[in-house]
């Protein structure tokens, strides 16, 4: 009979947990371990390019699946790997990040072994990962369970990466397999819900306007179906920042756009910050989705909650979790509802331009015409990222961005580990020229598994986000000049994807029509002006260039 070890007690923790497909690269520290997923009937290993590109396909993979895993080796695999899992962290994505170690009597001994900084301390790097997860454990093989168990709890619980270091020797150690399953879900403070329910009612009785304002934390801890039900009661006014795009139902009533402080359509401003009470479902302001913080919200008039607290009017209701709350304010929706205004329906599409170049302009229009239900939308951050926020969403399509964190690059392996979780969908990446460069190398991966994805790869000869804010015409904007269409040959012998090169609108549309059902990977080079960037981009560039010049 086959030993039970650490490695298989980890590997069934992360079954438990659903997460069927680890990312990463190996290296010899991890190699024991690997050989354990290999043998797993229900894990598959997904090897990637680099550890920067597999953290990105774990977050990909995370953002869509609701959790993930990624396995590096010691000190080079894992500092590669580290700004990825830091993204996660700021953008709420649980990520079990798993790195192979030198043996135990390695460490105890101090040995200049390769991978390490040669003076003998081998915790430099699990103290530089303390900074980026909620938990974290250099594993022992007397206490594998108990670490193992916390590091995952913590990390599914609070929906950010996890840190285990797992020594070669420990690995393999015997351990019983585990007896009981794990507890993840957040306890509400019963009397802090009833006062929430209390505080709660007293604003909403005597309102007249309310509207509702979701972010992408309230896709991480999983309550669109909740908001959807609120909507159904009473269509109140409705948007989302662009991180949490996706997360209400943009096909529903009472949805306005894409919420973005003073740089809004002024329409949708007016409706979400001047209602008598403005519920806000795991919201978080940044710089850029706000034009340089520009909100203006009275704060006696709103009703925050947040993942494990919620506030009304200023005042905090402590361990009170997001659902919990929502199944609150679904009874005062009830009670209280039919007196509230309507929400308005949202911006009439614009037409599209016949003919001509292809501008930012026309581009997202006639993206617009080409989205179907169920769609997933991955854009990059630049002009791909805030073009995308005058999309209307489908039903159940999603838009997957990373504006907080804002790593250029990172969507093309990110897609990769989207495809992984769901490869049925359909994907289009929206990513500029120069993203792409940092992170081109998973397209390979993308062929070796079969995936299908529809890449518009904006082509603007260089950073035109960074030319919008400073130095529109330094060199340090410029980038080499690729031959993109070439690239998915370059990249996979095997290569059955198809390629275009489009510079006029009526190009674009017909490659757009001809991609309805795509069958292999399929590359579009869209040639832009390097000046043309959307409007939205534009006020929040110009917020950022007001900030810096302080």
């Amino acid at each position: 009979m086959k030993t039970f070890t650490v490695a298989d007690y980890l590997l069934q923790r992360l079954q438990e947990a659903g997460i069927a497909h680890l990312f990463g690269v190996p290296g010899d520290y991890n190699l024991e371990f690997l050989d354990h997923v290999i043998d797993h009937p229900e894990i598959t290993w997904v090897g990637c390019a680099n550890e920067l590109n597999a953290a990105y396909a774990a977050d990909g993979y995370g953002r869509s699946h609701g959790a993930a895993a990624l396995l590096t080796t010691f000190g080079v695999g894992e500092l590669s790997a580290i700004n990825g899992v830091a993204g996660s962290y700021a953008e709420y994505v649980p990520v079990l990040h798993i790195v192979g170690a030198p043996a135990t009597e390695v460490q105890q001994r101090g040995d200049c072994v390769h991978h390490s900084l040669g003076d003998g301390d081998f915790q430099h790097f699990h103290r530089m990962a303390r900074e980026v997860s909620v938990a974290h454990a250099v594993v022992t093989a007397k206490h594998a369970a108990q670490e193992i168990d916390h590091v995952m709890t913590q990390m599914l619980r609070q929906r950010r990466p996890g840190y285990l270091q797992l020594a070669v020797d420990v690995a393999r150690t015997p351990i019983d397999p585990p007896r009981q399953p794990l507890f993840t879900a957040a306890v509400s403070d019963e009397k802090a819900l009833v006062a929430f329910a209390n505080a709660a009612e007293r604003l909403l009785a005597p309102a007249r306007r309310v509207a509702l304002l979701a972010d992408f934390l309230a896709d991480r801890w999983q309550v669109a179906a909740q908001l959807a039900t609120l909507r159904q009661i009473r269509p109140i006014p409705c948007a989302t920042l662009l991180m949490g795009k996706g997360v209400l139902d943009e096909q529903q009533p009472g949805y306005l756009g894409t919420y973005a402080a003073a740089a809004s359509d002024s329409r949708i401003q007016a409706a979400i910050e001047q209602a008598d009470v403005t519920l806000l479902v795991g919201v978080r302001f940044t710089d850029t989705l706000t034009a340089g913080f520009t909100q203006q919200f009275a704060p006696a008039g709103l009703i925050e909650l947040q993942p494990e607290h919620a506030k009304v009017a200023g005042d905090l209701f402590a361990s009170v979790a997001m659902a919990d709350a929502l199944r609150i304010l679904e009874k005062l929706f009830r009670q209280y509802g039919r007196h509230w205004q309507a929400g308005l329906s949202s911006l009439p599409p614009a037409e599209v331009e016949e003919g001509g170049a292809i501008t930012q302009r026309n581009f997202w229009r006639m993206l617009q015409r080409y989205l179907k239900p169920g769609d997933l939308i991955v854009a990059d951050q630049g002009t791909a990222a805030f073009g995308a926020a005058v999309l209307q969403l489908p039903e159940k399509a999603q838009l997957m961005v990373q504006p907080l964190w804002g790593s250029i690059g990172y969507t093309l392996p990110a897609a990769f580990g989207a495809l992984t979780a769901d490869p049925e969908r359909r994907l289009i990446l929206v990513i500029g020229d120069g993203s792409a460069q940092l992170t081109i190398q998973e397209l390979g991966s993308m062929q070796r598994d079969g995936q299908r994805p529809v890449i518009l790869l904006l082509n603007n000869d260089g950073y035109s986000v960074e030319r919008a804010i400073h130095g529109p015409t330094q060199r340090y904007n410029d980038i080499s000049n690729w031959n993109w269409t070439a690239l998915p040959h370059a990249l996979s012998q095997t290569c059955q994807a198809q390629s275009w090169c489009v510079t006029e609108a009526v190009q674009l549309e017909e490659v757009l029509f001809r991609l309805s059902q795509p069958d292999v990977l399929s590359l579009v080079e869209v040639v832009l002006a390097k000046e043309d960037i959307p409007p939205l981009l534009r006020k929040v560039t110009d917020a950022l260039h007001q900030r810096n010049s302080c």
